[in-house]
């Protein structure tokens, strides 16, 4: 018996821990569904996941913007229009191969189609058009798309969009816009790193480089800074980022309480700021200076440990999305300061989207205020979480279940 191929773009297994998380979940979920499956992950950074790769089934087959968006879209159109030239192109290009290999393609972008992120629209196009040239069917794991009153996002989304096999949308308003635009292959779900399994270790694991007494002594704020966000905000003034989240931690620690600066997208190596927060946090840090109470995360953990470490915080405070869903995954009470509908219809699923906040609302005294308020109602958070958790994993995993149907030969 053939063993299923199963080809994924979007995620990583470094840099971003969301993407991290997502890939992890996925490859451990169809493990179990698929027996001696196959993995091939098309890399944006190919030598770092590769050197990261612990998975003996899973190939890293590189895929940075250029090369996608040239040669292999070039690539696949060749194969598409020349019969004659297939089994070359398949014998001289990996990307060929294992895509024409492949059962599916999951594409597993957090954003995609989106207005105002016009300029990854090539991006968006180019990583799921050389599967449907070779007619490989593609799956969009659950993600945020739209809104699509652009007019070039919506003739964007409206050439590719209705020719994915299906588009799992990853809450409410995303939904929503989907089916606005018309689709009709879209169904809701759930983000796919809330199926993140822990392995029981991590404490063990974090602990090794990791002192966790200060979890034990004190009731830690968490906060996750954002490179995108610090962009947005810092694009529509003077430069305030840096300095206004210093502030917000430094009067926190003249308060008394203890804080842990989480970047929970970070690529060791380079200060390039794509899915890097680590410069950013760094420079935070810098900023509010030495003390005794401030705790840097700069340990180099993988997406397990980190949602560990943000688990053990009383409180949290979000800019990057998939800090975000390991707060709540968690059962941490969480603020949100974002800057796209993807963040506030997470937290619609369990009844908590009060406790979103757009980037364009940052100031010292309003997240001040608002965590004040978070921490009075901690307990009816909590509750909150724990009720809806359990039906957003189960949504989430729904998804999977699908795609391994879709994989083995059976497309419910």
């Amino acid at each position: 018996m053939t063993r299923p191929v199963v080809s994924i773009i979007g995620s990583a297994l470094t840099g971003n821990m969301g993407a991290v998380a997502m890939l992890e979940s996925t490859l451990s979920s169809l493990r179990r569904d698929l027996p001696g499956a196959r993995f091939v992950l098309f890399s944006v950074y190919p030598a770092e996941d590769r050197r990261a790769n612990r998975h003996p089934d899973l190939e890293i087959v590189p895929a940075a913007p250029r090369q996608l968006g040239v040669t292999i879209n070039l690539l696949a159109l060749v194969y598409r229009c020349l019969p004659v030239l297939r089994p070359t192109l398949r014998r001289r290009s990996r990307a060929i191969e294992a895509l024409t290999a492949s059962a599916v393609l999951l594409d597993q972008g957090g954003i995609t189609f989106s207005d105002g992120r016009e300029k990854y629209l090539l991006y968006n196009i180019a990583s799921v058009l050389p599967a449907l040239l070779v007619r490989t069917p593609v799956v969009k794991c659950a993600q945020a798309i739209g809104p699509f009153e652009g007019r070039l996002n919506r003739l964007a989304a409206r050439a590719v969009l209705p020719r994915m096999r299906r588009i799992y949308t990853r809450g409410r308003l995303t939904h929503d816009f989907a089916v606005g635009l018309g689709l009709t292959n879209a169904e809701r779900s759930a983000d796919l790193a809330f199926t993140l399994e822990p392995s029981g270790d991590e404490a063990e694991r974090v602990g090794a480089s990791l002192d966790l007494g200060v979890f034990e002594r004190e009731q830690v704020v968490g906060v996750a800074p954002s490179a995108v966000i610090a962009r947005k905000i810092d694009a529509a003034g003077a430069p305030r980022y840096v300095g206004d989240t210093a502030e917000l931690i430094g009067t926190l620690l003249r308060a008394g309480r203890t804080v842990a600066i989480v970047p929970h997208s970070a690529r060791r190596g380079t200060e390039k700021a794509h899915n890097n927060d680590l410069p950013l946090c760094r420079e935070i840090a810098a900023a509010v200076g030495a003390h005794p109470r401030l705790l840097l995360v700069d340990q180099d953990l993988g997406s397990e440990e980190l949602r560990y470490v943000i688990g053990r915080c009383s409180v949290f405070v979000a800019s990057r999305f998939h800090a975000m869903v390991s707060a709540l995954a968690m059962g941490v009470p969480t603020l949100v300061i974002g800057w796209s509908h993807k963040y506030r219809e997470v937290l619609e699923m369990f009844d908590l989207e009060s406790w979103a906040m757009s980037h364009t609302e940052y100031a010292v005294p309003t997240v001040l205020a608002r965590l004040a308020e978070l921490e009075d109602e901690s307990a009816v958070v909590r509750a909150r979480l724990a009720e809806h958790l359990p039906q957003v994993v189960a949504l989430a995993r729904r998804q999977l279940t699908a795609i391994a149907d879709l994989a083995a030969g059976d497309p419910r």
